[in-house]
């Protein structure tokens, strides 16, 4: 007895510690939001309502987060629901004496309890309802109130609760209406009134059903959970009369004719809710309304409304499936296959019993003898109606749109789970004519999902796998071309649910076979589909069946690699995936086939381009079968009619005698002529030209770089062909096929051209001739094309070589002939050429010369220096940021040529003449180019820059030497990964402390004022508060001659900036803008660096506003002459001159502006007008309209001019020299085009 009560506390022990460990496993994933949540309901609970809206939100916005995973909700249900539901019934107690004070309580309630329902579901929430009998009369007087509300708000963020109120409030009568009792029993209403008949509805029904007939025209969740409260109420047996009722009104509604709206809604929220009763009455009940309600659904099927609303249609194959349910009795046929439970135990037991008996008794049937229910399959009584059931259900399998095609599936299969054998293999037979030829995708989807449903109920049974399985192996393949794309993605999704499906349903021994057919094709879809979904679905089907039915060879491992994440990427799922599955027995060939037939001819460019690739990946598994087999499959392809097709079999035809070359297999002599006619082919059936010859001409190019890389046998004359394809492509104006002919060039010269000097010569002189070619597109591609010839090329000419280049780097006179892309080439190509040059320097040193490396200190690297200047601007934009970036680039790449050959030679002899290669000048100007552009606005500029810098500071093998202020570079520019350089606000604050060293100030506030008056706000702020930052450090310290001579410094560098770039607009402009950010913010003291700063500022005014129709420029003039005239100094009194001669201007707004800063120095500035004239030129400067035309307020000029004792004459001459042009060219206003532009003043 002991014994029993110790086992037994241990199992109740056990019990209790499964579920804390449950408990403690949920709240891992819930607990720090529980925390909140509970002290939110606490609150509420205790007051007894919402207190703060902004609680409500919170627990919804928490709840959101459930919406994928609701089960970690569902323990907590109960303790959020039912204090919540408890509220809500003591309030609706008191919803008589004050209806809106308890409407605005529950409302904000109702919304939590239905942010509960969207993420658990209303079976999960409904049973913490509270559901006595009295609380159905508290619900109906609850809904009556909530039903005369709407809503403030469609959006559900500015919701109120009115209707998440009708929705709960629906939800708590569809259980209290589940009572076990006549309804009539618990309505108060009638208890003394007389003349209720015992036939009569109760009042609380008729409410119910009014409301419910009203919330079925809506469009939101009340539709639904209407016909679900109808479902519950009508099924009642002493429901009898409402239901009749309801079915009579039903019927109205479906065969009205109106064409409203709201009809359209009513007619889906009946169709609802009539399938919500089909799924919930009995089937006795059903019979007699059944004929009315198929009449009236196959009327409304045939209808405009149906045929527009997939909803509706989706509702009507709802309807449709469950009448044919009620029209057979329930059974269970005893032809279904009934799988084998998976047991542990028997497993064990099954495994035990395979070691002592024989082979053949070691499996048992798992499906029950066909021949039982023959007599039973004769006896059965099929409705005449049923026919055209299924057959309305088949033909929805063909709709437009999935979520019918669905549920007609679904319908399918539960039809079928009622009939006998011999008809479900009619309806088999149906579903599987879907598939034919002339069927559309939608069938093939409609028809996969269908057989999908018969597989998981045991319907499809073992027997038509024969007729199946080649239909399935099809619809994993289907894609058919429309136009640009292709459609069936959908159908190889559904197919791959097929195959899932089959896992599940059946035995390993009825799947052996089956398995086998389709583990190929299921590893194909997921490998090389297009579509990520696809893929993962095929792989998902793949694992399933080798989890379920056994040991499948290398299943494991398979699985293991096609996995959910490494199919995410379509490049690693053809260059990774499907080459390790390869490697397994019987998965290499039918790869090859697909890639071969199906993928290299995609109409995906892209596709074409992964399939090649993965070829030569496989090339390894079975060279000779890709040598005999593949390449000549392949060659007669390259000139196929179908653009598609011979663009992907040239660039495959290249990717495997590469691959094979690389393997080490050696083709035949066949074969190499083979290979090197598919060129001159291409060439001769002028496959170049019209649609489709820019993506051959890249497949030619790569084809030509693979059989060079692979050295196939050529002729001269074919060397011939192929050179002028690649020069060819060289001057087209696509910089992709430029650049895959570059690639080209590099490799087919290397293996060619190299022996023959007098091709060689020839090339050479060709490529720098076209760098002077009128035609852009050959001066890119030549220019790029010069950078990948090797060094036995290069030597003869290298030094026009060079000089050619950086020729070509500058800007080039000609305006027409200029071109930021052919400069940026001609930047790549020098860098290559030298970095070519000096590697056989290098390999060489007996026969080094130092004259290159002079070069190119002196030529190359002023060059790029130069280039870091190039700011062209064209209708692209900033297109000169090509040329910087890359000359940022080639600086790096010439300091470590030079510190390489500096160090070496110092290694050999001390006393050489190398040591002067790289010096603290060349240093200086180097940091200093590429520090300039961190500061500047482009972000991937700064970080280009930043990056390069910190590499020049950390190389690991090159230390550079000379570097002004390495220390406190290193302390800017951290040698650290990932840092954001790119991003404003970390990279000015740091860049802008090398503003301290005169060797570096310059540069960087050149680029700092062109950040600083650019157009973007946000790298204005950035850039601006870094200055302001790096000027306040030292104040901070209360160190203020440390402080002035910061102050100082940036003024001399401003004026610098003023005077180096005279008339620039693009530096000018910005930095005028800056100056006038930093007269409104610091420089307002008296200190003589301010008044130098001030006079050449007023200096360069003079000459950048003179005559200038630059409206920012004029504008940011004005507001730094108003900023100076504030200043007590004798410059403000010229400002001030200035000032005035602004009113006078072409620009109305200018004028405005002009008089505006003129009244604000007044008010600033005393000195300006005598004291007693200085009331009257503050009014007259305020109430003259300056928007006027100018000669309308040259009065009011002359007396301003008068009063500050100026003379007219020297204040406005400019303005009166342009006024008295504009009347000698009005004389003759449309005398030509250009003078209206001029006037205009463009």
């Amino acid at each position: 007895m002991a014994a029993r009560e110790e086992e037994s506390l241990v199992v109740v022990n056990g019990e209790e510690e499964e579920h804390d460990s449950r408990e403690r496993f949920l709240l891992r994933y819930f607990l720090q939001e529980w925390k909140l949540v509970k002290s939110l309901l606490d609150d509420i609970v205790a007051n007894g309502r919402v207190i703060d809206p902004s609680s409500v939100q919170k627990i919804r916005s928490i709840m959101d987060k459930y919406q994928e995973q609701g089960q970690l909700v569902e323990p907590y249900l109960e303790s959020i629901v039912s204090p919540l539901m408890f509220i809500i019934r003591s309030k609706t107690v008191e919803l008589d004496a004050k209806p809106d004070e308890i409407l605005d309580i529950i409302k904000p309630i109702s919304i939590i309890i239905y942010a509960l329902v969207t993420v658990c579901g209303y079976k999960a929430v409904i049973k913490f309802f509270p559901h006595q009998v009295s609380d159905l009369e508290l619900a109906v007087a609850l809904l009556e109130k909530c039903h005369s509300m709407t809503s403030v708000s469609s959006l559900r963020q500015e919701s109120t609760g009115e209707m998440e109120a009708k929705c709960v409030t629906l939800l708590w009568l569809s259980i209290l209406v589940l009572v076990p009792f006549d309804i009539s029993s618990v309505d108060t209403s009638i208890a003394n009134d007389k003349s209720f008949g015992v036939d009569d509805l109760a009042p609380l029904v008729l409410k119910i059903l009014g409301f419910c007939k009203d919330y079925l025209c809506s469009a939101g969740p009340m539709r639904r959970i209407s016909g679900l409260l109808l479902s519950k109420l009508l099924t009642r047996p002493d429901m009898g009369k409402a239901f009749a009722s309801f079915f009579e009104w039903t019927h109205e509604v479906l065969s009205s004719k109106e064409d409203s709206v709201v009809n359209n809604f009513r007619l889906i929220g009946v169709m609802e809710a009539l399938a919500a009763i089909f799924k919930t009455a009995s089937r006795k009940v059903l019979l007699d309304a059944l004929p009315v309600v198929l009449n009236d659904v196959i009327v409304l099927s045939k209808s405009n409304g149906a045929t527009r609303s997939p909803l509706l249609r989706k509702y009507l194959i709802q309807l449709t499936q469950r009448i044919g349910l009620v029209c057979l009795p329930h059974r269970s046929p005893s032809w279904r296959y009934v799988a084998q439970t998976a047991s542990l135990s028997e497993n064990i037991s099954m495994s035990s019993t395979h070691l002592l008996a024989p082979p053949d008794h070691a499996v048992f049937a798992v499906s029950q003898p066909e021949s039982s229910d023959d007599q039973e399959d004769e006896d059965m009584d099929v409705p005449e109606i049923l026919e055209q059931i299924i057959e309305m259900l088949l033909s929805r399998l063909r709709d437009t749109d999935t979520v019918v095609r669905w549920s007609a599936a679904k319908g399918i299969g539960r039809v079928t789970s009622r009939l006998t054998s011999v008809l479900s293999e009619e309806v088999l037979s149906s579903v599987l004519e879907l598939f034919s030829p002339g069927e559309g995708d939608g069938s093939w989807h409609g028809g996969c999902l269908a057989l999908a449903e018969l597989s998981r109920r045991g319907l499809l049974l073992p027997r038509s796998f024969p007729q199946v399985v080649p239909v399935i192996v099809k619809a994993l393949h289907y894609d058919v071309r429309r136009g640009p794309h292709s459609v069936g993605s959908h159908v190889r999704d559904a197919a791959a649910y097929v195959c899932w499906a089959f896992g599940r349903a059946y035995y390993h021994k009825d799947m052996k076979n089956v398995l086998d057919q389709l583990a190929p094709d299921l590893l194909i879809v997921g490998s090389f589909d297009r579509e990520v979904n696809c893929r993962r679905a095929a792989a998902a089907a793949f694992q399933e069946n080798v989890g379920r039915q056994g040991n499948y060879p290398h299943g494991i491992d398979i699985v293991n690699i096609a996995n959910y994440f490494s199919l995410s990427s379509r490049v690693n799922s053809y260059l990774q995936v499907a080459a390790s599955i390869a490697q397994y027995e019987g998965y290499l060939y039918p790869f090859v086939d697909e890639l071969l037939y199906n993928k290299i001819c995609h109409w995906d460019k892209s596709l074409r381009e992964l399939a090649a690739e993965t070829l030569a990946a496989l090339v390894k598994y079975e060279p000779k079968h890709f040598a005999n087999y593949v390449l000549e499959k392949l060659t007669p392809r390259t000139l196929s009619s179908d653009l598609c097709m011979r663009h992907g079999a040239t660039l495959a035809a290249g990717e495997v005698v590469l691959a094979l070359h690389q393997c080490g297999y050696v083709l035949s002599a066949d074969s190499h002529k083979r290979m090197a006619g598919i060129v001159p082919a291409i060439e001769k059936a002028r496959l170049y030209r019209g649609k489709g010859g820019e993506i051959m001409r890249l497949a030619v190019s790569r084809f030509i770089e693979c059989i060079s890389l692979s050295h196939v046998t050529l002729s001269e004359r074919t060397e011939r062909i192929l050179l002028d394809t690649l020069n060819e492509n060289l001057r087209h104006p696509n910089s992709q096929i430029q650049n895959a002919a570059v690639n080209a060039v590099k490799q087919f010269v290397q293996s060619y051209l190299v022996c023959n000097d007098k091709i060689a010569v020839d090339l050479v002189s060709k490529h720098l001739t076209h760098l002077t070619d009128p035609n852009v597109a050959a001066r890119r591609g030549f220019a790029l094309a010069l950078g990948a010839l090797p060094c036995e090329l290069l030597t003869a000419k290298w030094k026009d070589v060079v000089l050619k280049l950086c020729s070509a780097c500058q800007i080039e006179a000609n305006p027409e002939d200029r071109d930021a892309e052919a400069r940026m080439n001609a930047v790549k190509g020098l860098i290559s050429v030298c970095e070519t040059l000096t590697q056989r320097s290098a390999s060489d040193p007996e026969n080094d010369d130092l004259s290159l490396f002079v070069l190119i200190k002196t030529e190359v690297v002023d060059t790029l220096l130069k280039a870091l200047d190039d700011y062209s601007v064209d209708n692209r934009g900033d297109v000169g940021s090509w040329v910087r970036e890359a000359a940022i680039h080639g600086l790096e790449k010439c300091t470590y040529i030079l510190c390489k050959k500096v160090r070496t030679n110092a290694a050999d002899d001390h006393n050489n003449e190398s040591s002067s290669l790289f010096d603290s000048s060349l240093a200086n100007h180097l940091i200093g180019g590429i520090v300039k552009q961190g500061m500047e606005k482009m972000d991937k500029l700064r970080e280009t820059a930043a990056k390069v810098l910190q590499r020049i500071l950390y190389h690991e093998t090159v230390t550079v030497p000379f570097i002004p202020h390495r220390e406190t570079l290193e302390e800017v520019i951290p040698n650290k990964a990932s840092l954001q350089w790119a991003v404003p606000e970390f990279s000015f604050p740091r860049f802008v402390q090398l503003l301290k060293f005169r060797c570096y100030s310059k540069q960087v506030m050149s680029g700092l004022v062109v950040s600083i008056g650019g157009l973007q706000e946000s790298l204005k702020t950035a850039s601006l508060s870094a200055l302001l930052e790096y000027l306040r450090e030292e104040d901070e310290a209360k160190d203020l001659k440390q402080q002035q001579s910061r102050e100082s410094a940036i003024c001399d560098d401003i004026l610098w900036i003023l005077q180096e770039y005279k008339k620039c607009n693009r530096v000018i402009v910005p930095c005028l803008k800056t100056i006038q950010e930093l007269l409104d913010r610091i420089f307002r003291n008296q200190e003589a660096y301010t008044l130098s700063f001030y006079t050449g500022v007023m200096d360069s005014l003079a000459i950048e506003l003179r005559a200038s129709k630059k409206f920012e420029k004029v504008d940011a003039g004005v507001g730094i002459l108003g900023s100076i005239a504030s200043v007590s100094e004798p410059i403000s009194t010229q400002a001030f001159s200035q000032l005035l001669s602004f009113l006078a201007h072409q620009y109305p707004k200018i004028r405005n502006k002009a008089a505006f800063q003129a009244y604000l120095a007044l008010l600033q500035n005393k000195i300006l007008v005598p004291a007693d004239k200085i009331e009257k030129v503050k009014h007259i400067i305020s109430v003259t309209c300056w928007d006027a035309d100018t000669e309308s307020t040259q009065s009011q000029r002359l007396e301003l001019c008068k009063l500050t004792g100026l003379d007219y004459g020297v204040v406005f001459k400019t303005r009166n020299r342009r006024v008295t042009r504009d009347r000698i060219s009005a004389l003759d206003e449309n005398a030509s085009y250009s003078a209206l532009v001029d006037s205009s003043g463009f």
